[in-house]
């Protein structure tokens, strides 16, 4: 399998002002991530709310540019793309966004919605596009009356299914998926994410798929990258981190997650407070001051990303821990 996206050590500052007569404070919020991308492939990014996972989504994006570190989209390095590869480059890369409701122009037909990536990006006759347009919502389960009905005239899933579309009317590689079904009903849930499945096989697509919910990245990941406080804490295939979480944020994550089958069910893991202020995050281990066993040295000392057996890992004390 080839390889489309490659991050090398990204990370994202912003200059934060807190009031009038106060310094600037430095918000890291993402430090020092790396992966790398294949087709059908997909990467799931998981972690609290204000881990990080949103930023990394605008950087793969374009949307913004990373602070330091290097961005690799079909083998072209982002930073100084010719003029002639920008818009490959960002024809490449598309997004699903978390809410259906919002990310769809009330004003718009579905057709029309469809066939706008196309009028910015080719030379397609209007026949041509609405072909395209309508292949694409069968494509998605939808039929070809729907594409002159507005967004309102559509549920919740219907909606996220014509959002799909219209991030694969550009025939992209990579698709960003940023909590794509977290606003669904469980069943429908369940059938978009088949769906995402069986368009990753027949586009030959790579995923990034960001959420919080563990059970929906152990069906649809090939591989986990935790994030905490805008850091990987770590990262592995998802069978060895499902199997055994070596990280103390990352067996937190798996306790909390709900199971009906008692086999299954794990030690609960007692986490401490609320995530820290990415504006002041604390000397060391970032998880330190909500770790149940953390010791003094990871107060004072940042542990590296380290290769532990087959993952990735930032805890001094993994190899007892699991």
């Amino acid at each position: 399998m080839s390889e489309v996206l490659a991050a090398e050590d990204l990370t994202r500052h912003y200059a934060v002002r807190r009031g009038t007569f106060s310094r600037t404070a430095l918000l890291r919020a993402l430090d020092g991530v790396s992966f790398r991308l294949a087709r059908r492939h997909t990467l799931a990014v998981v972690g609290e709310s204000g881990s990080g996972k949103s930023t990394l989504a605008r950087l793969l994006t374009l949307i913004e540019q990373p602070t330091t570190g290097r961005l690799v989209i079909d083998g072209i390095d982002t930073a100084r793309p010719a003029r002639d590869r920008r818009q490959h480059l960002r024809r490449s890369v598309q997004m699903i966004f978390q809410d259906p409701y919002g990310s769809l122009n009330p004003r718009r037909q579905v057709g029309a919605i469809l066939e706008e990536p196309l009028i910015i990006n080719t030379g397609l006759s209007a026949a041509q596009r609405r072909h395209e347009a309508q292949a694409m919502l069968a494509r998605v389960g939808l039929r070809p009356e729907h594409y002159s009905r507005y967004p309102h005239m559509f549920s919740g899933g219907q909606r996220q299914r014509i959002a799909i579309a219209r991030a694969l009317m550009l025939n992209p590689m990579v698709l960003i998926a940023d909590e794509p079904v977290s606003a669904l009903d469980v069943s429908v849930q369940a059938q978009v994410l088949n769906m995402l499945m069986d368009l990753q096989a027949d586009f030959d697509l790579a995923y990034v798929f960001i959420s919080h919910d563990l059970s929906v990245v152990q069906h649809i990941a090939n591989e986990v990258l935790v994030l905490y406080l805008g850091r990987p804490v770590e990262q592995a295939s998802r069978d060895a981190l499902f199997a055994r979480p070596m990280h103390p944020y990352t067996r937190a994550l798996l306790a909390s997650t709900p199971s009906v089958d008692p086999a299954r069910r794990r030690e609960r893991v007692q986490v401490k407070g609320e995530m820290p202020s990415p504006l002041s995050p604390p000397s060391g281990c970032a998880f330190h001051s909500r770790c149940p066993h953390a010791t003094d040295r990871c107060s004072t000392e940042r542990p590296a990303l380290r290769p532990i057996d087959d993952r990735l890992v930032a805890c001094h004390y993994a190899e007892t821990l699991a």
